[in-house]
């Protein structure tokens, strides 16, 4: 194809990589998604469209950009599936031998050339080098193609694989990050984050890329603030900054023998430092009262409960009630009907609530006598008291 013919250039996705290479066009006519058919470094392959064409003068690269050779018809588009079914077969192959071999190697994918004579296959593992000549002799004769073993890092298995952040979001190497960058400790120290490792690392075991993102924000952010160790004297002493916390806008003072900290907010301590700072005045302490939640009763209301004689007459009869029936508990007194007795005592032998026994025994002087044996029956109305006795029913 003729370089005067090209025009545009877009960018193309291949199988097994998330990345984009860019390829020259002669028109616009490609939209995303579209499976195309370039020339590469490893020969013909196929991919599809992951930006849209630009002109070729906005081109800044000094990299040579290859030509799409044309876009894929019916026998490219069939044999693009059907190489798709043949790695998943050839995985399967080479995941059995692996294991056969006792090797160190994580399986993540495997793909074809669009001609079929190279396969591709991506694999992690713990170890830098793994030797894996044996693997590639067994292989070569089950799936009678070039095979290429390609190792590739934690993060990137990451950007294949997917997953959930710990935000609730898909992973950002998934969604827009296309390049990873070299992230230390000294980041986590800046943001003053715990150091607890486990808690700052990500699906791929590295410290979240999150903590370059907000880099540069508490950077910013921390200027405002005193440096630790900074010396403020305040009416108790003298005291030093301890901490602050950039999100809540608070700093935490701390006198010489560490026996008193107080924390006041940002502006407060800035005044403290230019010597303008007016303490405030409380009008009531945190440890004086605790908090009533509005069950207190107010002025109002006690003053109207007071001028009651209804309800105080009845308040006092009640309390005068409760205090016989505790005095009658106490000399034996059992008042079982009485308002107010949640734990009656049961009545024994009362004739006017017995039950009459439905068998009789026979006493010594021959005479039948119906016993009241109703030891638990309860007088749950009335105000009845012990005038029931021991007599016998006739």
């Amino acid at each position: 194809m003729p370089d005067t013919e090209l025009a545009y250039y877009l960018g193309i996705r291949f199988l097994g990589s998330e990345k984009s290479y860019y390829f020259s066009c002669p028109n616009n006519d490609f939209a995303l998604g579209d499976l195309v058919v370039v020339m590469t470094s490893a020969g013909v392959e196929a991919g599809k469209v992951s930006s849209l064409p630009v002109p070729l003068s906005a081109y800044k690269s000094n990299l040579e950009l290859k030509p799409i050779l044309r876009k894929a018809d019916e026998r490219d588009i069939r044999d693009f599936n059907q190489n798709i079914e043949d790695a998943k077969r050839a995985l399967a192959i080479t995941r059995r031998e692996i294991e056969s071999l006792n090797l160190a190697m994580d399986l993540i994918d495997a793909y074809y050339s669009l001609d079929g004579s190279r396969i591709t296959i991506t694999y992690t593992s713990t170890e830098k080098r793994v030797d894996f000549r044996e693997l590639l002799k067994v292989l070569a004769s089950q799936l009678g193609c070039r095979i290429e073993l390609r190792q590739i890092a934690s993060r990137d298995k990451a950007k294949l694989v997917g997953g959930i952040g710990i935000c609730g979001l898909p992973l950002c190497c998934t969604t827009f990050l296309n390049q990873f960058e070299g992230i230390s400790i000294q980041r986590a120290k800046n943001q003053m984050l715990t150091l607890n490792i486990p808690k700052l690392s990500g699906h791929c075991g590295k410290l979240i890329c999150c903590l370059t993102f907000e880099d540069d924000a508490y950077t910013e952010a921390k200027k405002e603030f005193p440096r630790l160790g900074t010396v403020i004297n305040l009416d108790e002493g003298a005291y030093t900054v301890d901490a602050f916390n950039v999100l809540s806008r608070t700093v935490r003072l701390v006198n010489a023998t560490h026996s008193d900290y107080k924390t006041f907010p940002l502006a407060d301590v800035q005044d403290m430092l230019k010597g303008t700072y007016k303490p405030k005045v409380e009008l009531l302490k945190s440890d004086d009262v605790l908090p009533s939640f509005g069950l207190e009763k107010t002025p109002q209301k006690q003053d109207k409960e007071n001028n009651n004689p209804a309800k105080n007459q009845k308040n006092d009869r009640n309390q005068n009630q409760n205090q016989r029936q505790r005095d009658d508990r106490r000399r034996g007194h059992n008042h079982q009907g009485q308002k107010g007795d949640r734990n009656p005592q049961p009545q024994r032998n009362q004739n006017q609530n017995s039950r009459p026994q439905q068998h009789d025994r026979p006493q010594e002087n021959g005479q039948n006598q119906n016993r009241n044996r109703n030891r638990h029956h309860y007088h749950r109305h009335g105000r009845g008291g012990n005038n029931g006795g021991n007599g016998n029913v006739s």
